[in-house]
């Protein structure tokens, strides 16, 4: 497989998952294209093609943890807050406060619910994808739902 084979088949998953991570469009872009600029210069001594997706994707975790240690954690929004409220005000502004709460776990813990709940993968599945153990990532999950429990009382998570 090329590179460009991979980048053309992983792209849309790929970015998914980078929006997932920083939570805007702009961001993950330049996230997923700065992690696969680093693969491309890399592909030649990955000897495990199959596994360039879990390298990408741990590229990004990590990444994405250093701009977050930088950042001042501001939150970037493509629509004014009044333009988004559609249908019942209460469920939209309960699923926003969630996802308020996720962009303040670190990437790691983000990481994990995003593979784990929104991706639908295994245990397994998360932890080779992010290139740790399998314990790594029940750890985060159950640390991420703790913060989240915490910190949103009023509003029933559903994940």
């Amino acid at each position: 497989m090329t590179f460009e084979e991979f980048m053309a088949a992983r792209w849309a998953s790929l970015y998914r998952f980078a929006y997932l991570l920083v939570g805007d469009h702009f961001r993950a872009e330049d996230l997923l294209q700065e992690a696969m600029a680093r693969t491309c210069v890399r592909w030649r001594s990955i000897r495990d093609k199959g596994a360039a997706e879990a390298y990408v994707r741990q590229a990004m975790v990590r990444q994405a943890q250093r701009v977050w240690r930088r950042r001042d954690r501001e939150t970037l929004v493509e629509q004014t807050p009044d333009a988004v409220l559609v249908g019942n005000v209460t469920e939209a502004a309960d699923r926003q406060a969630v996802w308020d709460e996720v962009r303040r776990l670190p990437p790691r813990m983000r990481a994990a619910l995003v593979l784990r709940y929104l991706e639908g993968m295994s245990e397994a599945e998360a932890a080779d994808a992010l290139g740790v153990s399998v314990g790594s990532i029940k750890s985060q999950t159950h640390h991420a739902l703790k913060r989240l429990r915490a910190a949103m009382t009023e509003v029933e998570i559903v994940l």
